[in-house]
């Protein structure tokens, strides 16, 4: 069960349901399924194939206590009122909910159906009692008699029965496959033995006059129909279409929308760096190039500009070159972890009907990549002239993943104070352990081999050995004003992607449109690296050398807006418990300080290729 109000969610029977004999039994799951939280278990409810069922009864359970002031309300009526919502599935194909009223009926293919409901004149929570599930099948075109299951729908009602209990179960007439648990003294036309022609329950039957609905208090019967209809028209191949599209839900033109407002900030950046940068590198070529006449030698005229900085512009970084190699290294590895993640999902091979497969795609590229870390990390390191190889190989290979697990482990336990099914299992957690330390740690240590193997990297221009006095700057080349700008504008190209991933994560829907996720992806990039190009040129200009830090957090930047936006997302997820606050922050955190390395990196890359590039073009004397 899942709610948008508490983010944790819990397992099924941790509410009185009906229990199948013998107890739950657990399906086999895989990694990806137990780290999202996912815990599938099996149900009483009976299906057969193309056989429908009324009124079927599954069996009386007590919910609990009246509610009443001063008492602390039953376990049920706390789930309605955090608006839990019940997640089944059959043949691997999630639940839809169909709600009607009195003039519409609105089908939903995500968050699945609720538990129950509050309502809105007496305030009392409701439990839904009753079930329509509505089962779809299109026959096997090569198989004759053969049918394959293609949607699944559940319509919740809260049906007060009024029953007395029979004491054998077993008790039913010869030929009767009706499994009673109580006699109904009120039943609706769906319940009647005595009707002959056998009818479906409806929402009419439910809002009769002299029918209410069954309060989450006492002693509940629970009953179920079953619909099976057959659709010629849908196929097997095609289930899964309506719910990765939310029945329309989103309409693909938004996307576009978004992604045409993305392509207006790159058109703009793109035509500020041909109008500035394309313009004035030309006209500082062609004036440090010329050769001096005599006279210009005489007046011995000054230089300026960025030429200036030539002996020092390759300078290592003053703070800290090891933690900018390891930083740098880590921001690789996630940025080519998460853009094999967005190709492998866009070709269809991640597809939501494999449960858990996304996030166990993630996990398993973060730790094959991490040869491009240790690599990076090495090549970086080896530059600045670094002597601590292998403390730098080592804090690549247990920096990030470390905090990412301290992090994980700390909400897990939140998670078990709260009785939640995202807590993961100790076995998984080896599993966990076993893939940092016997995969991935490995390979960063394989690739920083081949880094350190290979000759630093060479520049342009020497470094002279006094570093050159910077001059006063002004303020909208302080770090305040450069985090500012730098980060705005890769976010305003890929916020409105942001949101639908968001509401994915934390609101149970489904995200499939990875061909436009890819196009952000690669604006997102593109955005990252031209903002940091920019300012390093006006940086430089300023006769300011130390540009290492500053382009990484330049484009790190976005991630600080990323994790504000949070707080404005947080408010349509309606949470108000401590726990809620504390995984929720605590995971976009996390996923912000990933997102800060992948797109620093991008920053420092794309200014070392600018700064070799102008630097390689001159003539230096």
């Amino acid at each position: 069960m899942t709610s948008t109000k508490t983010l944790m969610p819990v397992d099924y029977y941790r509410l009185p349901f009906c229990q199948p004999a013998g107890g739950p039994k657990m399906d086999n799951e895989n990694l990806g399924e137990f780290l999202a939280g996912d815990r599938i278990e099996s149900s009483p409810y009976r299906l057969k194939m193309k056989t429908d069922m009324y009124c079927e009864q599954l069996c009386i359970s007590n919910v609990g206590r009246g509610e009443q002031r001063g008492v602390s309300p039953n376990k049920v009526v706390r789930a309605i009122r955090k608006n839990f919502h019940n997640n089944w599935i059959v043949d691997n194909l999630s639940a839809a909910s169909k709600v009607e009223d009195e003039t519409t009926i609105t089908t939903r293919y995500w968050q699945g159906f609720p538990v129950g409901f509050v309502a809105t004149d007496t305030k009392k929570a409701y439990i839904h009692n009753h079930v329509n599930i509505e089962v779809m099948y299109h026959g096997v075109e090569t198989e004759a008699g053969r049918s394959r299951i293609v949607r699944f729908t559940v319509e919740p009602f809260s049906v007060k029965h009024e029953f007395e209990p029979v004491e054998d179960d077993d008790d039913t007439e010869k030929g009767d496959s009706k499994f009673k648990v109580a006699k109904i003294n009120n039943p609706i036309a769906s319940c009647d033995p005595k009707k002959k022609t056998k009818v479906h329950t409806d929402y009419n039957m439910i809002t009769a006059q002299n029918r209410e609905p069954q309060l989450a208090s006492g002693k509940v019967l629970f009953t179920y129909d079953v619909h099976w209809v057959e659709n010629p028209d849908l196929h097997w191949a095609s289930r899964w279409d309506i719910y990765l599209s939310m029945d329309n839900a989103i309409p693909a033109k938004v996307h576009w929308l978004s992604i045409a407002n993305s392509l207006v900030i790159v058109f703009v950046l793109s035509a500020m760096i041909a109008a500035i940068l394309v313009r004035n590198l030309r006209r500082d070529f062609a004036r440090y190039n010329k050769l001096a006449s005599d006279e210009e030698k005489a007046e011995d005229l000054e230089e300026f500009g960025w030429k200036l900085v030539h002996a020092d512009v390759f300078r290592p970084p003053s703070f800290s070159p090891l933690l900018l190699s390891v930083a740098c290294g880590t921001g690789a590895q996630i940025l080519c972890m998460s853009f094999l993640t967005i190709v492998f999902s866009a070709m269809g091979f991640l597809s939501p009907a494999n449960r858990g497969a996304l996030l166990m795609a993630e996990l398993l590229l973060y730790v094959m990549m991490g040869g491009v870390a240790g690599y990076v990390t090495a090549r970086m390191y080896k530059t600045f002239k670094g002597k601590s190889w292998q403390r730098a190989t080592a804090f690549t290979a247990l920096g990030f993943p470390g905090i990412a697990f301290i992090f994980f482990f700390m909400l897990d336990l939140l998670a078990i104070t709260q009785g939640s099914t995202d807590a993961v299992p100790f076995t998984t957690m080896i599993v966990l352990l076993v893939l940092w330390f016997g995969i991935s740690t490995p390979l960063v240590f394989f690739g920083a081999y081949f880094g350190y193997k290979q000759d630093a990297m060479e520049f342009p221009v020497n470094t002279s050995s006094i570093p050159r006095q910077i001059p006063d700057q002004p303020w909208f080349m302080g770090i305040p004003f450069t985090l500012a700008i730098g980060g705005i504008l890769p976010f305003g190209a890929c916020f409105v992607e942001l949101y639908f991933i968001l509401a994915s994560v934390w609101m149970d829907q489904y995200y499939y449109v990875f061909g436009f996720l890819l196009l952000v992806y690669a604006i997102l990039i593109i955005t990252c690296a031209e903002i940091t190009v920019l300012f390093c040129y006006f940086q430089l200009c300023g006769e300011n050398y130390h540009w290492w830090w500053r382009s990484f957090c330049t484009a790190g930047s976005t991630a600080l807006y990323v994790f504000f936006y949070s707080f404005v997302y947080f408010k349509q997820l309606e949470a108000n418990s401590f726990s809620t606050y504390v995984l929720y922050f605590g995971y976009m955190g996390l996923v912000s300080f990933g997102l800060f390395l992948m797109t620093g990196f991008i920053g420092v890359a794309s200014s070392l290729w600018f700064n070799r590039t102008i630097f390689g073009s001159i003539k230096i004397d």
